[in-house]
This record gives structure tokens, C-alpha cells and sequence, in this order.
């Protein structure tokens, strides 16, 4: 859903309301272009590492040495 930033003004807080209860983004427009985004807030009962799921990315063997000991001149 799109609204003018001087709509937006006016109604502000029965927006805030509307975003919350439909979860539904709004962006606030200014001449045309988007300016701002509101988006509803996460869900209160989901605990803050549960919302972490998904994001992280297996990097390998983080135990093991970057640079293999025969690379290393100062062990020559």
C-alpha cells in the first residue's frame, strides 16, 4: 500500500495500527518517490535466537590453519 507523506501526517497513528494488525509494509511517498517504509515489528513471543534462524553460513573448518605450515617462510 502506498501513501503521501502528507496523508501519512495526518493519519499517522491509525496507520501505525493498520500496519501492526494487517502485517501488511506501507510506503510513504514524497512527490512521487518512495521515502519511507513502515513495517510491521517481529512477532513478541519469538525469542531473539529463533529469529537468527536461516542466517548463518557454514565458512568449513574454522579449527584448522588458514596458511599451510610450508607456505610459511619463518618456519623455513
Amino acid at each position: 500500500m502506498e501513501i503521501t507523506a502528507t496523508e501519512f501526517k495526518a493519519r499517522c497513528l491509525e496507520l501505525m495500527e493498520q500496519v501492526r494488525r494487517t502485517r501488511r509494509p506501507l510506503t510513504i511517498t514524497k512527490r512521487g518517490r518512495a521515502v519511507a517504509q513502515l513495517i510491521p515489528p517481529p512477532p513478541q513471543n519469538t525469542k531473539p535466537w529463533l529469529r537468527l534462524r536461516g542466517s548463518a553460513t557454514d565458512c568449513g573448518d574454522v579449527l584448522s590453519p588458514v596458511v599451510d605450515e610450508r607456505d610459511i617462510r619463518a618456519l623455513r
